[in-house]
């Protein structure tokens, strides 16, 4: 491991102790149970009915992010679709440890809603630099100016002049609609930031609803689905606004000239969550799958924190219930365990049980709650990948494994990706022809696959 990766500590530490692994395991295993989200929700709407309360959406929207401008142009069709209240919310976007790498994650709102955009039957220009600062500031006292309705029927015109970059447009409707001033648009944003605090999130472009948090359109189909089951749809039978596109292998068949590389974890929930799919995927499509494993990025120095590693073990806990795929039943392999796997994975390549070792390790830690920082749990590990343990134990723990993740770590920076699970999609010459990082994206290298293959035939 490069020596610039230091200890951070606290809820980023990459070595906790024996008791606070054990702890924080069972924590987030507990998490994790559908029959305690199922029991929060049930508790929760008793609670609203005896109340007489209404079905409140608080959404929270960053006016530079690019999943917010999708968000925004949805929230005319949730309100007319469910008979709910939402409440809008200006937040300034996740600050200090929740957003390590601001402008690579602004950069990359781009060009992902760019490129999920018209999958989901919504819009977004290419539009590769930060937004004018000028018209950030312009729309942001638009929307400030508005109440929750107000702010409902014209998020989705604003966003739209502005990432087109449109002045003109957008003076028009500060003239038409109002706008604050610069205090109380300042006042407005610090206020939206302190209720998402008080709520436990840190990100823009999120619905809370019922003390779960879902994350812009690529969430909302959650969120649609409990409205559902609730009664809250105007009409029994209204399908979802933003069902979550199905993986599907398609017709076509590669003949391994097509690369899908992934990068990959050894403590990612959501790398845990979609691994072994893309490696059917692969399979199913004929492409060449190439794994290219990377530290955690609390090993990495990547800052994080309680908050946010709670709100991704949820969030990657309902994902994988929601795709049938078993998860949840963890026990942390942050640190020395990881190191452990790592030091394998040249070993299993050779013996050409590299992709098995990573899924077995995956499910050792996410689904069967094995303890992987002693020999009893590694070698179950090992015998589960389809490896000696009497070789591997010789080998665990021998260095030359950290070359290969950094170099795997600075090829995913240089792609503009820096968390995991992340994805590339190479033509037969090499090319990039897609790159995004999230397990939510499978889907779309799925179809891309597809139409390179229809065009090439």
């Amino acid at each position: 491991m490069s020596d610039k990766f230091e200890e951070q500590g606290g809820a980023a530490t990459m070595d906790p102790s024996t008791v606070m692994r054990w702890l924080t395991s069972r924590v987030m295993t507990r998490l994790c149970q559908p029959e305690r989200l199922i029991k929060q929700r049930a508790r929760l709407e008793k609670e609203r009915r005896k109340l007489g309360q209404p079905h409140v959406v608080e959404y929270f929207h960053q006016v530079d992010d690019g999943y917010s401008h999708l968000a925004a142009q949805v929230l005319q069709s949730l309100s007319e679709r469910y008979q709910i209240k939402i409440v809008c919310h200006i937040v300034a976007g996740p600050q200090g440890k929740n957003s390590p790498e601001p402008e690579l994650l602004l950069k990359l709102s781009r060009h992902d809603a760019c490129q999920v955009a018209p999958e989901y039957g919504l819009e977004f220009p290419q539009h590769d630099q930060p937004l004018s600062p000028g018209l950030v500031k312009l729309a942001s006292s638009i929307l400030a100016a508005q109440n929750s309705a107000g702010f409902v029927e014209c998020a989705a015109e604003v966003g739209r002049a502005l990432w087109a970059d449109d002045e003109l447009t957008l003076k028009a409707l500060a003239q038409q609609l109002g706008c604050a001033s610069d205090t109380n648009t300042a006042d407005c944003i610090a206020a939206g930031n302190r209720r998402q605090n008080e709520l436990k999130h840190y990100s823009g472009g999120m619905f809370y609803y019922g003390e779960e948090w879902y994350w812009g359109v690529d969430r909302l189909y959650h969120l649609e689905q409990r409205f559902s089951e609730l009664g809250v749809a105007q009409t029994s039978d209204a399908a979802l606004l933003m069902p979550r596109p199905p993986i599907e292998t398609g017709q076509l068949q590669d003949d391994g000239s097509l690369t899908l590389e992934v990068y990959a974890s050894l403590r990612s929930p959501y790398t845990a969550v979609i691994f072994d799919r893309v490696v059917k995927l692969a399979r199913d499509t004929g492409v060449t799958l190439a794994v290219r494993p990377v530290l955690p990025m609390v090993m990495r120095g990547v800052p994080a924190t309680r908050q946010k590693g709670m709100y991704i073990f949820a969030d990657a806990a309902r994902e994988a219930h929601a795709a049938g795929v078993p998860f949840g039943n963890f026990y942390d392999p942050i640190g020395n365990p990881a190191r452990r796997g790592y030091s394998l994975y040249p070993w299993a390549c050779e013996q050409g049980r590299g992709v098995a070792l990573i899924s077995a390790f995956l499910s050792c830690a996410f689904v069967e709650s094995i303890n992987l920082n002693n020999d009893a749990g590694l070698k179950k590990m090992v015998e589960k990948a389809g490896l000696d343990w009497s070789e591997a134990k010789r080998r665990v723990g021998q260095p030359g494994w950290e070359a290969l993740l950094e170099t795997n770590r600075l090829e995913m920076y240089a792609s503009g990706l820096w968390g995991v699970p992340s994805f590339r999609l190479l033509d037969e010459t090499g090319k990039e022809l897609l790159a995004l990082w999230g397990q939510d994206r499978l889907w779309l290298f799925a179809r891309v696959i597809q139409r390179h293959l229809s065009i090439r035939q």
